[in-house]
């Protein structure tokens, strides 16, 4: 078993890598409230034809995140972590100025497919931290980027919806401003974070979705690890499915309500991520952590499912938000299984979990929404979707408990 190297030490590496993962989710949140309704638009108003051209988008762009997550992970692997961030946050810009000028939802269409295929860059960004931190460390360095993407998800949303008010196409404008913006900072100031001597060749058999895979089987504690990733994420997904349709449903929120709440939620779990994950991990270890931010996700679910009253609700999103817990342990773990020339690659096969996982989530949560509010049904169980994700995390929760019981040091695969 080799020992573990330390990671190049740059006191300013995590502060970079912040910086351009707020500005990237920035980028992103200014379009989540205009891009629905601009497909509605440029399909001429048609409601329902807008709905399901707007879940075709969803797909794609997550079609294209499990395609591109692992090839952006190994050639950054190859190549470095900088230029695969810096290339990323340039084709972002130019894509978000397609959007702004596109004049049928064909171009907006192939908008979205390259903004999965840029934002599939995210890969980078962890690998990143995985490079510029040591194993006792790297809960905490994932926990500061899952912070940035807190920031990102309370302002952006809140910003887009301002701007689209004053101009639908406008939010895209600044995303793509955000992007070159990000790109400039890059190019000065983010100093490259993976050394020669730690890259390795690029090849299609391990970039290919289904070939970065492999790699997650590659020990049997990984593979569980990555088990726990999907059942996370899928769980995750209950929100982008069903939220706003369930507040409005079951509390008659508002969108000004709506996006408050979301603004709560991105509040809760950046305190979570940027402040109380470090000392937490350091005083209870990665396992322990994980277990108890998955019992605190499947506490927050239930109360989400049950709560009668939208402050009842609202009372339950700092429970859900310590969820947030389990997350960078998670990453750790897996961080410490794999070469330190192979972070891109388990990187790039995380990010084809998570498209995956979102590819899911969408039937399952809106099938099982429908099916429980239909009007034959005399008592009806909106939070349904809830209970059930809640659900997820408990079988998450049993099978962290069964994985990590082996775990008691970091075990990479030799050279």
């Amino acid at each position: 078993m080799a020992k573990s190297k330390a990671a190049p030490q740059n006191k300013h590496a995590l502060a970079f890598i912040f910086i351009t993962v707020v500005l990237d989710m920035l980028a992103l949140g200014v379009i989540i409230p205009i891009l629905p309704n601009l497909v509605v638009s440029l399909v001429g108003g048609n409601q329902v034809q807008g709905a399901l051209m707007n879940g075709v988008f969803g797909t794609v762009f997550a079609l294209m995140q499990f395609v591109f997550s692992p090839i952006l992970g190994s050639l950054s692997d190859r190549f470095g972590r900088r230029p695969v961030i810096l290339l990323s946050n340039l084709g972002m810009g130019l894509d978000y100025m397609v959007m702004a000028l596109a004049p049928t939802v064909g171009w907006l269409f192939l908008g979205r497919i390259i903004s999965g295929i840029t934002s599939s860059s995210i890969t980078a960004a962890f690998a990143y931290i995985a490079d510029s931190t040591t194993p006792k460390t790297r809960a905490a360095g994932f926990g500061i980027l899952g912070a940035a993407f807190s920031i990102g998800f309370v302002v952006g949303p809140g910003v887009g919806g301002w701007l689209g008010n004053m101009n639908p196409r406008l939010p895209f404008w600044v995303a793509g401003g955000l992007s070159f913006l990000n790109f400039l900072y890059g190019y000065f100031v983010l100093p490259e974070s993976l050394k020669a001597s730690r890259r390795s060749p690029f090849s299609w058999k391990k970039a290919n979705p289904v070939g970065s895979l492999k790699l997650l089987r590659s020990h049997s504690e990984l593979l569980g690890l990555a088990w726990i990733t999907f059942i996370d994420n899928l769980a995750h997904g209950v929100f982008a499915s069903v939220f706003v349709l369930y507040a409005a449903y079951r509390y008659h929120w508002d969108e000004k309500t709506i996006g408050l709440s979301l603004m709560l939620v991105g509040i809760s779990t950046g305190i979570v991520q940027g402040g109380l994950i470090r000392p937490f991990v350091k005083r209870f270890g990665e396992k322990l952590s994980l277990l108890i931010g998955l019992g605190f996700g499947m506490i927050g679910f239930a109360a989400f499912g049950w709560a009668p009253t939208g402050m009842l609700f609202c009372f339950g999103i700092p429970i859900l938000s310590l969820w947030g817990l389990a997350g960078s342990p998670i990453q750790s773990l897996m961080s410490q299984r794999v070469r330190p020339t192979e972070q891109g690659q388990l990187q790039g096969a995380n990010g084809s979990i998570r498209a995956i996982a979102e590819l899911a989530a969408p039937f399952i949560f809106t099938g099982i929404y429908a099916y429980f509010i239909a009007p034959e049904r005399t008592q009806p169980l909106p939070g349904s979707p809830f209970y059930l994700a809640s659900l997820f995390v408990f079988i998450n929760l049993i099978l962290a408990y069964w994985v990590t019981r082996a775990i008691k040091h970091p075990v990479r695969r030799k050279a």
